[in-house]
C-alpha cells in the first residue's frame, strides 16, 4: 500500500479498500522458534501471497490504521488491521463498529442475555448494548500487523 487514498477518514481510522488485483509473493521461511536458534536448514523455499492468506472476501475487506490506545491490550497506535464486513460477529471477536457517529473497535462479549463492547484498555468502561443503542457492527477484524522497528 504506497501512499493509498482513504475512502473514509475519521479522527479514529483511515480506512481503504483492499486491492487484490496482484498477487504479493513473499519469501516464506517456515516456522521460527523463539527460544535457542536453530540452523537455517528449515528454510522452506516456498512463497507465500498476503492477499490469499488475509483476505478471504476480497468485495467485503477492508484496511484501517489503528488510532487512539482504548485497544491497547490488542492494537497500538499505527497497527494495520484487516476487517471483513462479511463476517458475522460472535463472542470474543474483535469487531469495528459504527457507535454514535464515529468509528470504534471494540470486543464483543454476550453474557446472559446481555450484549457488551469492551475495550482492553481497563481506562475505558464497558458499553452495554441495547435496542436504544445506535450502533453498527461494521465487520470483523481478522488480522493485525505492527512494524516492529
Amino acid at each position: 500500500m504506497k501512499n493509498p487514498k482513504p475512502i473514509i477518514s475519521t479522527p479514529k481510522f483511515d480506512i481503504y479498500k483492499a486491492d487484490t488485483a496482484t498477487e504479493l509473493l513473499l519469501p516464506y521461511i517456515g516456522t521460527l522458534r523463539a527460544g535457542f536458534p536453530s540452523p537455517a536448514d528449515d528454510f522452506t523455499g516456498e512463497r507465500i501471497d498476503l492477499n490469499r492468506l488475509c483476505i478471504n472476501h476480497p468485495e467485503a475487506t477492508y484496511f484501517a490504521r489503528a488510532k487512539g490506545n482504548s485497544m491497547s491490550g490488542d492494537f497500538r497506535e499505527d497497527d494495520l488491521l484487516v476487517i471483513d464486513s462479511s463476517l458475522e460477529y460472535s463472542n470474543n471477536n474483535i469487531a469495528m463498529i459504527f457507535l454514535d457517529g464515529d468509528f470504534t473497535t471494540k470486543r464483543v462479549r454476550r453474557s446472559r442475555s446481555r450484549c457488551y463492547l469492551e475495550s482492553s484498555n481497563s481506562d475505558f468502561p464497558p458499553i452495554e448494548i441495547t435496542e436504544d443503542s445506535k450502533n453498527l457492527i461494521f465487520g470483523i477484524i481478522t488480522w493485525s500487523f505492527r512494524k516492529h522497528f
